[in-house]
């Protein structure tokens, strides 16, 4: 059983900064891919609703500011989601209705956005988007028993508590599948790392970043720190790991402080392997900045748009046909997470008109029994600890898009 967290969180979780993501034999299993086919073939959404009565599932994130990449991928991923289930006839009979607030990556703005939801009847949190703000969300979810799935809070703490879930890996998982996929697909044996101390999605990777590479046979020739004091001049750690002889550098931060080192990196003529996580993802539409320079980045995601099966190409040319753009992982974690609630709410056999916290004391136990094909892995379940259970994968970008690795 997960260990149940204190209500209330210090105010160091609080002020924690931002992220950037088994079944028995009578288990129900459910695929996104089945229920986008099921779509197609239903005449008009809301036509086998039993009643007037509809399930409010609910999210917020940044859809403004730095992050706002993230929490508009997250607000689109989802609705396209929502939209398919209705089509298809909803959850149990029910329609499904889609709200979200902004949040702005701010840990006090997070707390008014999912009070915000919760006037307008929130009933599922799909939320939030980044870490820092999860944080400060989740003891109110699990003060009120509200089921909660993060599709992309990757802070460990953040699933403690029994009604929280989690889409993407883990900060320890992110670093230590980082360290695993690089070792085992024998991209480099040298490796130094820039990471931003202050910040606890970057450290945490890191650390579990170093433990795991010791046992891939990696040696860190170099570890270079800096803080969001100091995250605009990175020459200084590029040099001395480029004396030190550093063949790949691991970049466990966010795209935005990633594209100066990849612009410092090339300023210097060095031109070594990049390797980052999650963070990283969305630098390629990051205003101002010359893709060209990301050519050869490597990041670990578990979603990839140029993938071939039908699923992901039926949902990328959906996500572009809707927002003019290519969907990032973030908007895959949030397409995923409403398809395990809809799996876990027809297990559960769950309807609109039951509390809130009767529909997460509905939902806890059949979440280690469902399993769900989605974007962003085949086979995904989920532990006792809240945490999926999914292959990590890796993407390079090629040309000015991203490209799966094999």
């Amino acid at each position: 059983m997960k260990k149940f967290m204190c209500l209330a969180m210090t105010a160091a979780m609080l002020a924690m900064s931002l992220t950037a993501c088994g079944s028995s034999d009578s288990a129900e299993e459910t695929t996104a891919a089945a229920a986008a086919a099921e779509a197609e073939d239903s005449t008009e959404a809301g036509d086998t609703a039993s009643s007037d009565a509809v399930f409010v599932i609910g999210g917020t994130g940044p859809l403004t500011g730095s992050a706002a990449i993230y929490g508009n991928a997250v607000k689109n991923g989802g609705q396209i989601a929502v939209d398919e289930i209705n089509a298809a006839g909803g959850i149990n009979g029910y329609q499904v209705k889609w709200i979200f607030e902004d949040d702005e990556a701010d840990t006090e703005k997070a707390i008014n956005a999912y009070n915000t939801l919760k006037d307008q009847d929130l009933q599922m949190f799909v939320g939030t988007t980044t870490s820092g703000s999860c944080l400060a969300v989740v003891p109110e979810t699990e003060n009120d028993n509200m089921f909660q799935i993060t599709p992309s809070g990757t802070t460990a703490d953040i699933t403690i508590p029994e009604n929280v879930y989690r889409m993407c890996f883990s900060d320890p998982a992110q670093g230590t599948k980082s360290a695993e996929y690089i070792g085992q697909n024998g991209l480099a044996t040298k490796i130094g790392v820039i990471y931003d101390s202050s910040d606890t999605y970057s450290s945490g990777i890191y650390e579990n970043f170093v433990a795991e590479a010791a046992n891939q046979g990696l040696e860190i020739v170099g570890a270079e720190a800096f803080t969001a004091d100091s995250k605009t001049d990175f020459r200084t750690q590029l040099q001395k790991l480029k004396d030190a002889g550093a063949e790949l550098v691991f970049l466990p931060f966010y795209y935005t402080e990633a594209s100066l080192v990849l612009q410092q990196a090339d300023e210097m003529g060095w031109e070594p392997m990049f390797f980052g996580c999650d963070g990283m993802d969305g630098i390629l539409t990051l205003e101002g900045f010359d893709t060209s320079l990301a050519e050869g980045l490597m990041l670990l995601t578990p979603f990839s748009a140029d993938a071939e099966d039908e699923l992901t190409q039926n949902f990328v040319a959906k996500y572009q046909e809707d927002y003019s753009e290519i969907p990032n992982q973030f908007a895959a974690d949030a397409y995923d997470c409403l398809y395990v609630i809809k799996a876990a709410a027809e297990k559960a056999g769950i309807t609109p008109d039951m509390s809130v916290s009767d529909i997460c004391e509905a939902l806890k136990p059949v979440m280690t029994e469902i399993e769900i094909d989605g974007l962003t892995g085949q086979g995904i379940k989920f532990t006792e600890d809240g945490e999926p259970n999914k292959a990590p994968k890796a993407v390079v970008i090629e040309n000015g898009a991203y490209k799966s690795m094999e």
